[in-house]
């Protein structure tokens, strides 16, 4: 198959990244998976980024989810692509797991960890659920209210910091 290079109009939006990654996350380690996520490294390579990002974010950006993390990532990402609230069951840093509702808004990676980025219902607030910690998903069919992704990303610019936009959940 012949390489064809076009002139790039406009680079790739964090929420186009978010959702890209997050689609190849979940496919497994499949020829067409492994191909997809060769694609996404090399569009990383023509982005300016930060060296952190590149080093800290890429391999966990493309190497394939484990399988009952990968499951939850299936329901969340339709659960974004359907605009309905998902039900997490939360694990947080001190052990305790509650279950919230959350209108999701995106998916992102910060250094190892997958987030996923939403407005908890439970907090009323924005927060980042690290999916190592989410314990179980549950789709629902309550419409999730509208949130534009570009604005709960912390890599808005060329560096990547966590701190500041999203609060941890």
């Amino acid at each position: 198959m012949a390489n064809v290079m076009k002139p790039s109009t406009s680079p790739l939006t964090t929420a186009e990244i978010a959702a890209l990654a997050l689609s190849l996350a979940h496919l497994g380690s499949g020829p067409q998976a492994t191909t997809a996520r060769s694609g996404l490294r090399h569009a990383f390579e023509h982005m300016e980024l930060d060296d952190e990002i590149i080093s800290t974010t890429l391999a966990t950006l493309t190497e394939p989810m484990p399988a009952p993390v990968a499951d939850r990532a299936r329901t969340i990402a339709n659960a974004i692509t359907s605009r309905l609230v998902v039900q997490l069951h939360y694990q947080d840093v001190s052990g305790r797991v509650t279950v919230r509702d959350v209108d999701p808004v995106t998916c992102m990676v910060h250094r190892d960890y997958w987030y996923l980025v939403g407005m908890c219902r439970l907090r009323g607030a924005i927060r980042a659920f690290r999916f190592d910690r989410i314990v179980a998903t549950e789709p629902t069919f309550i419409p999730a209210r509208p949130h534009r992704a570009d604005n709960f990303l912390p890599f808005q610019g060329k560096r990547a910091t966590l701190q500041g936009r999203v609060a941890a959940a």
